[in-house]
């Protein structure tokens, strides 16, 4: 009997095989681009049944291309992949991962929102190499059949740990082939973190209201809540070392510039930032909430990796973070009570009341005068 090859052996073979992990909207995308430059793409979606049903593509031209897949609901069902693509949810992310211990040497490519979905994979797949993922093109999910690319934006790779560095440059060139804008960065905190700063605009916030980014960036109440939140979360990275990077479409550096900027002159600037920043897509954190429809949310959302993460991370550091603390408790708050959700929904006044008083509760009580008593 023949032994298996190892995979440095086999990563060139013509089709490589790619396993998708969450197939919605981001790994369908992922997984029709690498399709069509020839991968052999597996979608594991748990709510349909097996089929070899092509996914279509719809560029941002309007061009259409539809791409072979087979679709499995298990994926143990899968046959081996040379790459597995993660795009599912940050709380599911170890449960997901446990089946694909059948191949442990197998490269994974983590596209998750937030910190820490490397370091999970890492914990999990513990002989693969490792490579991070940004995604910052907008796009949609229209069927399960279709998935629209709305436009501008990129992907950006980091090699997480040393092994994972040779598969980095290839997988680049095969997005690109494909005609996505791509970025290979020397730096997955950097990457990451500079991601979370964008993906941090009007996400929180919009859930709480339910209201669109260019609303909360036009009231000047709400503004001073994003400046705050996303001040707070420059300053982690400081005290990290972390310093903003570009991403493909997204001049983050700049943007942590007008961040800092005073309020009367960075809010006009972010204000056009956010108007077109999306692509008309709905902030993760919003879309979240607005599928829990009139009753309490099944999932847990992401903002525990994100505003939660600054929270964690500034804690540790002796770097407040309140209004990211709060915010946190705000959107699972929302999720989990639709009474809650009912009572914030459209009402900043209620919103920027309940952080006054979140405020006021964490101040240190000032001292009493010597002379009283």
């Amino acid at each position: 009997m023949t032994p298996t090859a190892p995979h440095s052996a086999r990563e060139n073979r013509s089709p490589r095989r790619v396993l998708v992990l969450g197939a919605g909207a981001v790994g369908s995308f992922l997984g029709t681009l690498l399709g069509s430059v020839g991968y052999e793409v597996t979608l594991v979606r748990i709510f349909e049944p097996p089929s070899e049903k092509p996914v279509t593509l719809v560029r941002p031209d309007g061009t259409r291309q539809a791409i072979p897949t087979h679709r499995v609901t298990k994926t143990e069902n899968s046959s081996r992949p040379d790459l597995i693509l993660v795009a599912v949810k940050m709380p599911v992310l170890r449960e997901v991962l446990a089946p694909t211990l059948a191949w442990p040497d197998a490269p994974t490519l983590t596209v998750e929102n937030g910190i820490g979905a490397e370091g999970t994979a890492a914990e999990v797949r513990t002989s693969a190499p490792q490579i991070a993922a940004s995604l910052t093109a907008p796009i949609r999910l229209a069927s399960e059949d279709e998935v629209l690319w709305l436009g501008r934006g990129g992907i950006a790779l980091a090699a997480a740990d040393p092994a994972a560095e040779p598969f980095v440059a290839p997988l680049l060139a095969d997005f690109a082939r494909a005609g996505l804008r791509t970025a290979a960065l020397p730096d997955v905190k950097a990457m990451k973190w500079s991601k979370l700063l964008a993906n941090l605009i009007a996400n929180a916030t919009g859930a709480v209201l339910d209201m669109d980014p260019d609303a909360i960036y036009a009231d000047r109440r709400l503004f001073e809540v994003e400046r705050r939140q996303l001040l707070e979360t420059l300053a982690v990275m400081t005290a990290l070392g972390v310093r903003p990077v570009r991403l493909p479409g997204a001049a983050v550096p700049w943007l942590a510039r007008a961040i800092r900027l005073p309020a009367w002159l960075g809010r006009p600037i972010l204000r056009r930032i956010v108007g077109g920043a999306r692509g008309g897509k709905l902030p993760s954190l919003r879309l979240h909430v607005q599928m829990a429809g009139a009753g309490p949310s099944t999932e847990q959302t992401e903002v525990a990796w994100m505003n939660g993460a600054v929270a964690r991370f500034g804690r540790g550091l002796g770097v407040a973070t309140p209004v990211n603390a709060r915010l946190t408790e705000l959107v699972d708050d929302v999720a989990a009570h639709p009474d809650r959700r009912a009572l914030l929904r459209h009402n900043p006044e209620r919103f920027l009341a309940e952080l006054a008083a979140q405020a006021a509760q964490a101040a240190p009580a000032t001292p009493a005068s010597p002379a009283a008593g």
